[in-house]
């Protein structure tokens, strides 16, 4: 048997990138995976996304696998809808094993969204759709996994949540991540009597579509090449960050909660 056969897993933000890369890897492991993001075609907003896909969509990509998955379109800023969202999974597969809450992301560029110069719009989509988002997800899906007396929470936090960029740019991106590692915390104390690990990792520079389009070229070390601040000499890649959650969503981590994983090859903070 596969780790997680009969097994359900959610994953948002998983139409492109890194959701993407998470939601195949739960589903190679034998999970049904409900697929959701704002849009299920998402990755058509970046060429290198849109190149890297093997069907249509994540879903199509999971079935061609022989795995099972289903794809909910949904903004998980709007407490409702991720509730919505978490009664259809259960109502079609009967359970929730395993929450991956990864929507979220940055919006600007680092050299516009400095600390003292954020754009009160901006400070609230960003919040929002991290830590709003990451919350509403996990009320969503704490009741049936506390009914379970089991289930695996994995959040996502960045290494900008760790540490503060040099310039101060980012700073809303940074402060909404640095907020899920320590929700994450309260999240692991609050579930762990009920047999509920809650974990949360910590990406670097991952060499996403997104990441390479719109995040590197508009930071104050854009000229730079980042490998060089990085122990091991190189970007992430999305299976990187994938094979982390395979080990939090499994029972190789049964006794780890709370914890906060940094995936960044070493990368050298100022």
């Amino acid at each position: 048997m596969a780790k997680l056969d009969g097994k359900v897993a959610i994953v948002t933000g998983a139409a492109r990138g890194l959701g993407r890369a998470y939601a195949r890897r739960l589903a190679g492991l034998g999970a049904k995976v409900a697929v959701a993001d704002l849009n299920l075609k998402s990755y058509e907003e970046f060429d290198a996304e849109a190149k890297d896909m093997t069907g249509d969509s994540t879903m199509a990509e999971i079935e061609a696998g022989g795995g099972t998955a289903l794809g909910i379109e949904l903004d998980v800023c709007d407490a409702v809808a991720v509730q919505a969202m978490v009664d259809r999974v259960v109502g079609a597969w009967g359970r929730v094993d395993v929450l991956v809450a990864n929507a979220g992301g940055g919006r600007g560029r680092p050299l516009d969204t400095k600390a003292t110069t954020l754009d009160p719009g901006l400070l609230q989509l960003v919040i929002g759709m991290n830590l709003f988002g990451t919350v509403y997800c996990c009320n969503a899906v704490s009741p049936v996994m506390k009914a379970q007396h089991s289930g695996k929470i994995v959040t996502v936090s960045s290494v900008a949540g760790l540490s503060a960029s040099p310039d101060g740019g980012y700073a809303h991106y940074g402060a909404a991540k640095a907020a899920i590692a320590h929700y994450t915390r309260y999240l692991a104390q609050d579930l762990g009597p009920h047999g509920i690990t809650a974990n949360c990792i910590a990406p670097g520079v991952i060499a996403t579509g997104r990441i390479m389009a719109t995040v590197l070229p508009g930071s104050s070390t854009a000229n730079e090449n980042r490998a060089e601040q990085i122990a091991l000499r190189r970007l992430g890649t999305v299976e990187d960050c994938a094979r982390v959650v395979e080990f939090l969503a499994t029972d190789l981590s049964d006794y780890v909660t709370g914890a906060v994983i940094p995936i960044d090859g070493g990368l050298l903070r100022h």
